[in-house]
């Protein structure tokens, strides 16, 4: 049994930009011992069969962990592999026609970066949100921050579960959750960590 969703706190990313593709499993399983609740396979600039083939090998791992493992754009990739979830971000495919692709019942989730493009993918059929870029991140650098106003704000008029993403880091967590926050996203700031399980346990710490 996978990790309810609205148990997630601590939502890290695996971003093969970051991340050279032979050290991804062992990095997912630094992940899963520092206690991230959900990983994301991201990998814009990689072929489908690519990530197809590392999505098998990744999901091997999470399943032992019941860590739900979702992956980036793609939809095409759950019909092929047991992964238990899809997030698009705008510009890709809609929710409906991502669950099309899908071939089953998977998580869809969806970047959103107003509180409006939030309110729509709840609209939408989105089983949970991104929020962000909260700060500014090197991840996303076309995207203004929303800055931490808006976490309070998203927070009241939407009722999915929302994870606040952008350029958060152990520096600046303590006042996303001050902000309102119940959920994040790391990229890059765990990704870089000198040891991602000490790093991954400090902000679930945080965060519980």
């Amino acid at each position: 049994m996978r990790r309810p969703l609205h148990d997630c706190r601590f939502y890290g990313i695996l971003d093969l930009g970051y991340v050279e593709t032979c050290n991804a499993a062992r990095i997912v399983e630094e992940m899963i011992e520092g206690g991230v609740d959900l990983i994301q396979l991201r990998g814009k600039a990689n072929s489908i069969e690519k990530l197809i083939d590392l999505a098998a090998v990744l999901h091997e791992l999470t399943t032992k962990s019941s860590t739900p493992l979702i992956v980036n754009d793609y939809a095409e990739i759950a019909s092929r592999v047991p992964v238990e979830g899809v997030h698009v971000g705008q510009d890709d495919d809609p929710i409906e026609l991502a669950r099309g692709k899908a071939g089953r019942a998977v998580l869809l989730g969806k970047s959103t970066h107003t509180v409006e493009q939030a309110r729509a993918a709840e609209r939408e059929g989105a089983d949970y949100v991104g929020f962000g870029p909260i700060f500014a991140t090197p991840t996303k650098p076309q995207y203004l921050p929303v800055g931490l106003a808006a976490i309070r704000r998203v927070h009241a008029e939407v009722g999915l579960p929302i994870f606040c993403i952008g350029g958060i880091n152990m520096d600046n967590l303590q006042s996303v959750i001050d902000a309102g926050a119940k959920r994040v996203v790391m990229v890059s700031a765990l990704l870089r960590a000198h040891s991602i399980v000490d790093y991954a346990r400090c902000a679930t710490d945080m965060l519980a």
